[in-house]
């Protein structure tokens, strides 16, 4: 097979699908590689790594389209690569389409195989977001500590406080992967940290290694009270198998919050927490609404690429050799968490969620692997 790995044109987008290791693995299993230049530069991957892996470089991305049919990616595909795609392509990175109508009704059109990383699950676990989970959960307090100074818009509040001086109070919003590493720096910083989640098994874990911290099981008066005093909110809930973010902050919750205090939404991919949430960038990564500043950026982890490339591709590539090696139709029959990650599949829509966001049609992907027979 032959696998391509372009470079990533998101806004502030760093991250790259593979690593020169990965490549070289692929090579030995017998496949071609094929990486747009630069690819990996602001991963800390230069192009002499990849070739000396065995990898072609080529000028630019219609060249990676045109000769691969696995196309390994970071984000999701963005306007100027819709006319790359065909129906030969299988897709395979994040792809959050819940928020994303246009892309849906593309990735349809064009007949291929789309598999997301965010709905690949085994079991309960969602094994190719959690990295990714957890590392923008564990950027979270940090950005927020910076955008609390008044030299920042914020309140002015140090996260830790001081002698004599109470620190920050931090709600965190889901006690999931994201919640966890949340909730871990934060307390780590000295903050006061509170977790509100709709069940106690992951509240209970999180005490346990955390006992400072205070616990609350989710209603909306129990949030609508809690984000009044919250110098400092992260939102991190997820919703299995890709339906859109519940906008559990209202306009008028967003009201009720100090003014100076901030909102990180790491939910953002998925449409965000609050009603008031919309994406942003690294370039840009703030806007102010109702007084409260509003971190809402859609690839928190693109911020620290090298740390994020290495432990996605940790946890990606193992989902890549079964791909290049049985070919994407085998790969699915011999994999049940692969095949929960198909969101698009030869002009069917196969996520059950997003149909319903959009009221569009939806077929389970077990019969049209079957039909291929």
């Amino acid at each position: 097979m032959i696998i391509g790995i372009p470079k990533e044109v998101k806004t502030d987008e760093f991250r790259v699908a593979a690593t020169p290791l990965n490549i070289a693995q692929l090579i030995k299993d017998g496949h071609s590689v094929v990486v747009e230049k630069s690819a990996g530069k602001g991963s800390g991957f230069s192009d002499d790594l990849y070739m000396q892996a065995g990898a072609k470089i080529v000028d630019n991305a219609s060249a990676v389209y045109s000769q691969a049919t696995l196309i390994v990616k970071v984000k999701e595909p963005q306007k100027s690569e819709y006319e790359l795609l065909n129906e030969k392509h299988t897709l395979f990175c994040y792809l959050h389409l819940a928020p994303l109508k246009d892309l849906t009704a593309t990735l349809v059109e064009k007949g291929l195989c789309a598999i997301a990383y965010e709905t690949v699950a085994y079991g309960d676990e969602l094994p190719l977001l959690k990295p990714m989970s957890e590392i923008a959960g564990k950027m979270a307090p940090t950005v927020a500590a910076h955008h609390l100074s008044r030299y920042q818009g914020g309140e002015g509040i140090l996260i830790s406080g001081a002698s004599g001086v109470e620190a920050a109070n931090i709600l965190v919003i889901g006690a999931g992967n994201a919640g966890a590493g949340a909730t871990e720096i934060a307390y780590g910083l000295g903050a006061n940290v509170t977790v509100i989640n709709r069940s106690s098994p992951k509240l209970e874990n999180l005490k346990q290694l955390f006992p400072n911290i205070h616990t609350e099981i989710y209603t909306p008066t129990t949030l609508e009270e809690l984000i009044q005093s919250a110098d400092v909110v992260i939102g991190t809930v997820l919703i299995h198998g890709g339906d859109s973010t519940p906008k559990l902050i209202s306009k008028k919750m967003l009201q009720q919050m100090k003014k100076g205090s901030v909102l990180v939404d790491i939910t953002i991919d998925q449409g965000g927490i609050s009603e008031s949430s919309r994406p942003t960038t690294h370039t840009n990564p703030i806007f102010v609404d109702e007084g409260v500043i509003h971190y809402c950026v859609a690839n928190m982890p693109g911020a620290y690429p090298k740390t994020a490339t290495i432990a996605l591709t940790n946890s990606t590539f193992e989902y890549v050799k079964k791909l290049a090696n049985l070919g994407t139709l085998q790969a699915l029959r011999n994999d049940a968490s692969l095949r929960k990650g198909v969101n698009v599949y030869k002009n069917s829509l196969t996520n059950a969620a997003v149909a319903k966001v959009f009221g569009l049609t939806y077929k389970e992907i077990e019969p049209l692997l079957d039909s291929e027979d």
